[in-house]
């Protein structure tokens, strides 16, 4: 197993809208960046963790988690002219795009910001901090167990 950051900004989709879908999978799509398309058709395998990070926002940070249902599979928005996502050099047989299916997990009772991130010890090498535009991004176990920890602790 292991562990992932997705980035999502919460007026598109957020930590209470997959709540919301309780055990429903929700694809996990839009991603059109091949260092994150790469990683998430090489990388993201079912069972993995992946922390909910909401960006682009007042309020940025871990909002909570979700479990991988399903490993990559061919984005159909890619073939799908009248789509938002298409991609007209993608072809059935020149898949260009991917997606995953994920499941909600927990939503934390606080938010881990951006700024906790960037104080907490341990987490100075987070890709999170090195490469923060990236939309899918690995987590290390000691990475994760410190933002969990920091989830269940007040202000």
């Amino acid at each position: 197993m292991a562990y992932w950051l997705f980035k999502t900004e919460p007026d598109e989709f957020s930590i209470d809208d997959l709540q919301a879908l309780g055990e429903t999978p929700e694809p996990w799509d839009g991603i059109r960046n091949y260092q994150a398309r790469n990683l998430l058709r090489d990388a993201v395998a079912e069972g993995d963790e992946v922390f909910i990070y909401h960006s682009s926002c007042k309020h940025i940070g871990v909002a909570g988690t979700a479990t991988v249902v399903r490993a990559a599979y061919p984005d159909p928005d890619q073939f799908n002219p009248a789509h938002k996502y298409f991609d007209a050099k993608a072809a059935p047989d020149n898949v260009r795009w991917y997606r995953v299916d994920v499941v909600f997990q927990r939503k934390f009772q606080r938010l881990v910001t951006l700024a906790d991130i960037k104080a907490m010890p341990g987490l100075e090498n987070m890709m999170l901090l090195k490469q923060g535009r990236l939309s899918i991004q690995p987590v290390t176990p000691p990475e994760w167990a410190t933002i969990i920890t920091t989830s269940e602790t007040d202000v």
